[in-house]
């Protein structure tokens, strides 16, 4: 049996928003063919995927198993369009993602040398998508930070980096020379608790009835710092980016307790690029690394 990309599509749409007809407007087609398509999808796989009731829809275990392996192989179609797309325009590029903070130009500039008719371009990510690019094609190569979805990646170690608590310059921890996380516990954390687990683990606000914590989080550095520098909460950032986005509202201090951030390189595991293998060796060579070069 051939899975139908669209109907997965239409699959995750549903999935994310548990809730047809919101996903039917993102995906501009009528409620009435979604319903179709979705319960076309479960006959061809005679299995059952949503439970739908008059107050809510839910996934079957068969959804929620649908929904794990639906998603890399979306991300992998695209990633076949998009290096299709780029070899019919005739484009010899090589496309570099990296995380804010980070200095790649030195791998990119060696890059370019060795391959003198190569194009290298560099696409900013973010802790939301610094995995997606590589999956979907945006990038060749990614310089990601970890903790990260590991699955249909190759991963390679570069750097270590120290966290640091970011707080606004007249919080009571400011100018400390080093801090416990236990000492942010009753803080409000402006950023995804699972970027720092150390401190969902001891978070006074995560420990209320319910655990739940209010929202929102913000993403992007100059969002978070933006609310910091305003007195709304805290963030813990690797100190490259905080040293990186200096400005004289917000401060840091290192965290003595939790260990360092972990910086990367990613790529599709099931791509045998030379270029991909090229490059991740002549960053790893710029950071001292030894390791064993990738495959090609």
């Amino acid at each position: 049996m051939d899975v139908d990309l669209r109907k997965l599509r239409y699959f995750v749409a549903v999935a994310e928003r548990l809730h047809f007809g919101r996903a039917a407007e993102a995906l501009h087609i009528a409620q009435p063919v979604l319903s179709r398509q979705i319960r076309a999808l479960e006959e061809e796989l005679k299995a059952q995927l949503f439970v739908r009731t008059k107050r809510a829809t839910e996934l079957t275990p068969a959804g929620e198993q649908l929904l794990a392996d639906a998603r890399p192989l979306l991300a992998s179609a695209e990633a076949l369009r998009r290096r299709v797309a780029r070899a019919a325009r005739g484009t010899d590029a090589f496309i570099v993602g990296f995380m804010p903070g980070l200095i790649v130009t030195p791998a990119v500039r060696a890059l370019r040398e060795r391959h003198p008719g190569l194009t290298v371009e560099v696409v900013r990510t973010t802790w939301d998508d610094q995995v997606e690019v590589v999956r979907d094609g945006r990038v060749d190569i990614g310089y990601v930070r970890l903790p990260v979805d590991q699955r249909g990646l190759r991963i390679r170690p570069l750097l270590t980096e120290p966290r640091v608590a970011v707080l606004p310059a007249d919080h009571r921890l400011a100018g400390k020379d080093v801090i416990d996380i236990a000492d942010l516990a009753d803080e409000r954390l402006l950023q995804d608790p699972d970027a720092v687990p150390e401190w969902r683990d001891i978070a006074t606000e995560l420990r209320r009835p319910g655990g739940r914590r209010p929202e929102p989080i913000f993403h992007a550095v100059e969002e978070k710092l933006e609310h910091v520098a305003a007195g709304h909460g805290v963030v813990v950032l690797p100190l490259s980016v905080v040293s990186f986005y200096t400005r004289p509202d917000v401060t840091y201090v290192p965290i003595a307790d939790i260990p360092p951030n972990q910086v990367c390189l990613a790529w599709d595991s099931t791509r045998r690029s030379p270029l991909i293998a090229e490059f991740a060796t002549i960053a790893a060579d710029l950071q001292g690394d030894t390791a064993p070069s990738p495959e090609p």
